[in-house]
């Protein structure tokens, strides 16, 4: 830890002696349209970096974003499989990629890591219609290059917001559809004012029913910006985030009841004495607030120096509330919920009973801040540059619970907390990376990052039970690679690198997890033509103490992972884009891929048996996209887009139970843009039929197992068992667009 502090606070010497022995700067050298986002350029790929990746604009996904998340507008790119709790896009959304779960997907804005620093997940609930703010997305498959944050294992996705526009502008947009979906976004641009400052801004409203029952969604979004403007400089400040409330619906089904009421939710389920469902609790709900404060300063120092700054604050603030109903926990979930010693309270008694249970209504708090700077320098020559980047970043979260309501409290005060504790987390990073041509046709790649972390929880969790966590560590990931480009067109890339990452929050509260490392080799080959640009790489990923699902959940519904000691991703990636003639396009893609424990053992029936090689969990070995679009006009487009992922296992020991089913699905996708001749620059209409051939599939779900040793006196069997997460059939949206 000291070591990373030593470095970082050496690098920052460095950049100020740097500044301070530049020559002054002619008012009239680099305009400020030529200055970048150093810190951006620093964790981005470019066509000579050797790693896979693939970029997408806002462009492309402008008629697919009717208030859909980010997950499912990046859905057809390749190795990528998407998931909604709620059936239909809105509202909590998932993404894997090459089989790794959100917690391995590295995310950035702006290069500010947006990963939550104890979970590592990601929730784009708190950032409703997001994607009418970001100009471009990157997503790098594998460990790519360093970046900010925590080190990526499946992917890191890399989003860069909108910069303001030089022109007055201001966009109304308005789109609903199926399950009562609903979305109102106002966009406005200031143009350049006294040739310096530009301020824009955006604030949405989106909501649905969902399609599990009362899956619904309320969710405010919003994005504001300011920038300034002067010769080399350029300074940037960002308040954007979101409110959200979503009725829970992360509970999933069994297998019997997905063949008889898809849609059935037990959420906030309600019984009587006897067991009769008397109707369902109205605030079994998700509500949280999260806000970003971003700013940025950019500046040209001279002919080969750039230098940027980022520092942040985000602050989150919410809870999910509960009714733990008596008859239920003491019936179907057999939990402890309703307990006196889960909720802290003393037995009391009524009559001629000592109360020792109660129906109850809890909420579960996280309050967090998020404290982040960074530093990006490059340097730059024609045959050689250079990136420095820096991070330090501060967590500190408070989780509690308290108790809303009960039917028999006792002395219990109002909203009486039943369990707090208090998690914290300080990163220190810094990586260099240098790029250098090697004569005509190579370019050599070199990347070296240094993470220092410390993490730290205690308190007590809901139960109530102890925590304690003191934790550090210490990562060097190297990176290296080659690019070769016989031709204009065409480059040949390798790159070997290597990660390491530590457990998550839920790790801890489920055992005693270790770091995991990866190693990660690439070989790819990119060729951009006139009429055609495609890709194929072959990845192999060597894993050492990986933290993989395991498919259950616990008490709380957060995935359970567990350190296995080898395991293995082979694969083979191909996309394309192909255009034919002067009105067709084809985009395909394939990933192809195998996905294993090694050596891997499991305790069944009480004896613990070697099972050999087994398939890490939700790891399809197919998962292919295609797109083909129609433009028979410049104005109209219609595009059928197709989405194939193959059967997975939920667990890693091969059961029959744990199967998901392959499922193929089709968008058809169709906008037109008008131009009127007063008043209004464009219109713009899109329509977007969601699973057009209505194929019922699910797309998540997870597996369990336990063993009975009461049955059969003396007999251990082990029981498994299975969840669902049901998707919506064939749905809609269409949408209208305006720009004044």
């Amino acid at each position: 830890m000291n070591t990373v502090r030593y470095f970082t606070l050496l690098f920052l010497g460095i950049t100020s002696i740097i500044q301070a022995q530049l020559p002054p700067q002619s008012q009239d050298s680099v305009g400020i349209v030529a200055l970048k986002e150093i810190q951006l350029i620093g964790i981005r790929a470019n066509e000579n970096t050797p790693v896979t990746f693939s970029n997408v604009t806002k462009e492309e996904i402008e008629s697919r974003n009717l208030g859909q998340d980010i997950p499912i507008l990046l859905n057809y790119l390749p190795g990528v499989v998407t998931t909604s709790d709620a059936g239909a896009g809105i509202g909590y959304t998932g993404i894997r990629v090459r089989g790794s779960d959100a917690t391995r997907v590295n995310i950035t804005i702006n290069g500010i890591p947006y990963n939550d620093a104890e979970s590592q997940g990601t929730f784009w609930v708190n950032l409703p219609d997001f994607a009418s703010s970001v100009s471009q997305f990157q997503l790098q498959r594998g460990v790519g290059t360093s970046t900010n944050g925590a080190a990526a294992f499946g992917a890191s996705l890399n989003l860069e917001t909108e910069a303001p526009s030089s022109e007055t502008q201001i966009l109304l947009s308005s789109s609903m559809g199926s399950f009562a979906n609903l979305k109102n976004t106002i966009q406005f641009n200031s143009g350049l004012l006294q040739d310096r400052f530009q301020f824009s801004g955006r604030w949405s409203s989106v909501q649905s029913k969902g399609y599990i029952d009362r899956a619904r969604s309320d969710l405010k979004g919003y994005f504001f910006q300011g920038e300034y403007q002067q010769n080399k400089t350029a300074l940037k400040a960002l308040f954007f985030g979101g409110h959200e409330i979503t009725y829970q619906s992360w509970y999933g089904i069994d297998a019997a009841t997905l063949d008889v009421d898809r849609t059935y939710n037990p959420a906030g389920e309600m019984y009587d004495t006897a067991g009769n469902r008397m109707g369902y609790y109205d605030n079994q709900v998700d509500d949280y607030t999260q806000q970003h404060y971003q700013f940025h300063w950019n500046q040209n120092l001279n002919s080969n120096w750039d230098l940027s700054m980022g520092f942040n604050y985000t602050k989150g603030q919410g809870f999910y509330e509960e009714y733990n109903d008596l008859w239920a926990t003491n019936n179907l979930t057999f939990g402890s919920e309703t307990q006196f010693d889960y909720l802290k309270l003393v037995p009391y008694p009524l009559g001629e009973q000592v109360l020792q249970e109660t129906e109850n209504i809890t909420q579960k708090w996280l309050d967090n801040g998020y404290y982040v700077a960074t530093i990006g320098l490059q340097y730059q020559t024609p045959n050689t540059t250079v990136n420095l980047g820096g991070l330090l970043s501060h967590y500190d979260g408070d989780h509690f619970g308290q108790i809303v309501w009960g039917q028999f409290l006792g002395t219990a005060q109002p909203n009486q907390r039943f369990y707090e504790n208090q998690g914290v987390k300080n990163e220190e990073s810094l990586y260099v990376k240098v790029f250098q041509s090697i004569g005509q046709h190579w370019t050599g790649f070199v990347d070296v990052q240094v993470r220092g972390i410390h993490y730290s929880v205690s308190g007590e969790v809901a139960g109530p039970s102890s925590i304690y966590v003191q934790d550090d560590f210490f990562f060097l990931n190297p990176k290296a690679g080659i690019t070769f480009a016989p031709s204009a067109s065409s480059k040949v890339y390798f790159s070997f690198a290597k990660a390491q990452r530590e457990p998550n929050r839920t790790d801890y509260e489920n055992g005693t997890p270790k770091p995991e490392k990866l190693n990660d080799f690439e070989l790819g080959w990119r060729i951009k033509k006139n009429k055609f640009q495609g890709q194929a790489n072959v990845y192999w990923m060597e894993y050492q103490d990986q933290l993989v699902l395991t498919g259950a959940l616990d008490a709380v519904g957060s995935p359970i992972r567990q350190n296995v000691g080898k395991s293995r991703r082979v694969g083979l990636e191909l996309e394309g884009k192909l255009q034919l003639g002067n009105h067709w396009m084809w985009q395909p893609n394939i990933a192809l891929s195998r996905n294993q424990n090694l050596d891997f053992y499991f305790k069944r029936n009480g004896i613990l048996t070697a099972l050999g090689n087994t398939t890490l969990a939700f790891s399809p070995s197919v998962i292919a996209g295609n797109a083909v679009v129609f433009s028979p006009t410049t104005p109209f487009q219609i595009a059928l887009s197709s989405k194939y992922v193959g059967e997975q296992y939920m667990g890693n020991i091969d059961a029959i139970t744990s199967k998901l089913k392959a499922y193929f699905t089709s968008d058809l996708n169709i906008v037109y843009r008008w131009f009127p001749k007063k008043g209004v620059r464009t219109v713009q209409g899109s329509l977007l039929v969601n699973n057009i051939f209505n194929h019922l599939y699910e797309s998540n779900g997870y597996f369990y197992t336990y063993d009975d040793d009461w049955s059969t006196p003396g007999q251990i069997t082990t029981i498994e068992g299975a969840g669902y997460y049901p998707q919506a059939g064939t749905h809609i949206l269409a949408g209208i667009q305006i720009e004044l």
